[in-house]
C-alpha cells in the first residue's frame, strides 16, 4: 500500500467516524461501498475492515455520550444481548455468502433504510416522546443544542429486544453495525429522544462488532494494512463527531446522509 493510499484510507475513515458518531450506526454504511468501490477490496474484506472499525467508533464516543449522561446504559444493556446473538448468527452466515450476493443484500438493505429514515424525518418524532412515571426504564440528559433537559420514559422494550436481533443479524451480515435499525426503532417505537438513540446505539455497537469481528478474523478476512487505516481515521472522526453531535441537531445531516444512502445504494446494484 503506498503512503497515498494509506493516507485516503484514513481519510475515509474519518468522514465515517464522524457520521458513524452522529447518527449512532457505526459508519460501515459509509465505509463498506468506499472501500469495494473506491479501492477494490474484495466484499467480504471491507465488511471486516467495517466490523473493527466499529469497535473503534464505539470506543471514542460511548465515554463521552456516557459522561454526558446522553446514552442509557440500562436500555443498552437490555438490547445488546438480543444484539449480539443476532451479530454472531450474522458473521457465521456471511461466510457462505458470495461477495455479489452480499453487495446486492447491502444496496436492497440501504435503500429500505434510506426510506425509513426519510419518513422519520417528516414525522415530528420527538412529538411522541412521553415520560410515564410507571415505566421500568427512563432516562433524562441535558440537550446543549436545545438548551433544555430532556426527560423520556422507555416503550415497547419486548419490541426493541426482538428489533435489536435482526439489527445484530445485520450487522454480523454486512458490518454496518447495526444502527441503522436500532436507532429508529428505539426513537419511534420505544419513544427516546434521537439523541438518546444515537448515543445509545454507539454505546452498543461495540459489543457487537466485537462478536462479528472474532469470527471474520478466525476466516482470514481481515486486512491489516486496510483495516488499520480506516480504524485510525475512525478514531479521530468519531471524537469529532461526538462535539458536532452534542451542538447541532440531527435532521440537516440525516438529510444529507439519506441522499448520500441512495447514491450509495444505487452504484452498489449497477456493481
Amino acid at each position: 500500500m503506498s503512503p497515498l493510499l494509506f493516507l485516503l484510507v484514513v481519510l475515509s475513515g474519518v468522514v465515517t467516524g464522524v457520521l458513524g458518531a452522529l447518527l449512532g450506526i457505526g459508519g460501515g454504511v459509509f465505509l463498506i461501498p468506499v472501500l469495494v468501490l473506491g479501492f477494490g477490496l474484495p466484499m467480504h474484506e471491507a465488511v471486516a475492515a467495517s466490523v473493527v472499525t466499529i469497535i473503534a467508533t464505539s470506543s471514542a464516543t460511548a465515554s463521552v455520550y456516557v459522561d454526558k449522561g446522553i446514552s442509557n446504559i440500562r436500555l443498552g444493556m437490555s438490547l445488546e444481548v438480543m444484539t449480539t446473538i443476532g451479530a454472531v448468527l450474522g458473521g457465521l452466515t456471511a461466510n457462505y455468502l458470495p461477495g455479489d450476493v452480499l453487495q446486492r443484500i447491502f444496496a436492497f438493505f440501504l435503500l429500505i433504510m434510506g426510506l425509513l429514515m426519510w419518513n422519520k424525518t417528516r414525522k415530528a418524532g420527538e412529538a411522541q416522546i412521553a415520560y410515564n412515571p410507571q415505566a421500568r426504564i427512563h432516562g433524562q440528559f441535558f440537550d446543549e443544542a436545545e438548551k433544555r433537559e430532556v426527560h423520556y420514559s422507555v416503550r415497547r422494550l419486548p419490541t426493541a429486544m426482538l428489533a435489536s436481533t435482526v439489527a445484530g443479524n445485520l450487522s454480523g451480515l454486512l458490518g454496518i453495525g447495526g444502527g441503522l435499525v436500532k436507532v429508529p426503532i428505539m426513537n419511534l417505537v420505544s419513544g427516546v429522544p434521537i439523541k438518546a438513540a444515537t448515543a445509545t446505539s454507539n454505546f452498543m455497537i461495540g459489543v457487537t462488532g466485537v462478536a462479528s469481528a472474532f469470527i471474520y478474523f478466525s476466516y482470514g478476512h481481515v486486512n491489516p494494512l486496510y483495516t488499520a487505516a480506516a480504524v485510525l481515521g475512525v478514531l479521530g472522526g468519531s471524537r469529532l463527531g461526538t462535539l458536532i453531535g452534542t451542538k447541532v441537531r440531527s435532521k440537516t445531516i440525516i438529510l444529507i446522509f439519506i441522499v448520500l444512502i441512495f447514491l450509495v445504494a444505487i452504484r452498489m446494484f449497477a456493481g
